[in-house]
């Protein structure tokens, strides 16, 4: 019988474990106590970021809550700030922006808004979010007179289905209330 070969995560197979670059993100802590992000679990893709400070939010309210943190991504990179489906689906919190860039050395702060009707209490230490570091390709803008055609065109939202079942739907409708004249 074949042996698992175990990583540093314990119960996890190598296989299960997400790759690794030898890109660091360096972290420079604003305070002794600053929470430094890190992954949950070794097949996370998102680093959990957390609040550096205690914050209330009333119903439909946002604010930039502080992590206590500075970054330095890297060069050919952007971090993008995401919500957590935990904060989500517990709070009704969402993240309402976040790109970073490999340049940028302030303060990392992520900004929510509570949708819930609710006040909610974001306390320090509490994982407000999570920071995903992609590759990026950065390409040269070029002025055309015309595009290629699509399938899609230039139909928009619900273009591919729920819009047409809605319009559908809405002949329908109407069809069956001119039956019932």
């Amino acid at each position: 019988m074949a042996k698992v070969k175990r990583s540093g995560k314990r119960g996890m197979r190598k296989k299960d474990m997400v790759k690794t670059s030898e890109f660091f993100l360096e972290v420079k802590k604003l305070s002794d106590d600053a929470p430094i992000p890190e992954y949950m679990l070794g097949t996370d893709l998102g680093l959990d970021l957390k609040a550096n400070e205690n914050l209330s939010f009333l119903p439909m309210e946002q604010k930039a809550v502080k992590t206590g943190i500075v970054v330095k991504i890297p060069e050919g990179h952007v971090g993008l700030i995401r919500d957590r489906a935990g904060i989500v689906s517990g709070m009704n919190i969402h993240t309402v922006a976040g790109t970073f860039d490999p340049a940028y050395r302030g303060e990392v702060s992520v900004v929510l808004v509570n949708f819930s009707d609710d006040e909610v209490e974001i306390e320090k230490g509490m994982r407000i979010a999570q920071m995903i570091i992609l590759p990026v390709t950065k390409v040269k803008v070029k002025v055309v007179n015309s595009l290629s055609d699509t399938e899609r065109g230039a139909r928009g939202f619900g273009s591919t289905g729920v819009k047409e079942k809605l319009e559908n739907f809405k002949k329908l409708d109407k069809d069956l209330k001119k039956l019932g004249k």
